[in-house]
């Protein structure tokens, strides 16, 4: 059997690739004034998974900063959960 040694250029196109395709992305939720803070408390619980206390946190920095990443993961595990946010009436998108 024969062994190839990988050049240092061929391990280095390896690794770009792999972070490429395993690239993370992030649901950013925006403020608005029409929800309360309960609901969108609630709605990140239910749809992100948070703790109470990392979803009123995030509901603090939306309110105060505009928005918040609220969840991270590819895009496909993401998807379903920003159209729930968005079915429970909030603003947010996938970046």
């Amino acid at each position: 059997m024969i062994y190839f040694e990988k050049t240092k250029e061929q391990e280095k196109e390896q690794r770009e690739v792999a972070v490429e395709t395993s690239r993370l992305h992030e649901i950013i939720l925006y403020n608005d004034d029409v929800n309360t803070f309960d609901h969108v408390i609630s709605t990140l619980i239910e749809v992100c998974e948070h703790t109470p206390e990392q979803a009123e946190q995030c509901s603090l920095i939306v309110h105060y900063k505009g928005k918040c990443s609220v969840k991270r993961g590819s895009y496909d595990e993401l998807e379903p959960k920003c159209i729930r946010l968005h079915a429970a009436g909030l603003s947010a998108e996938i970046v």
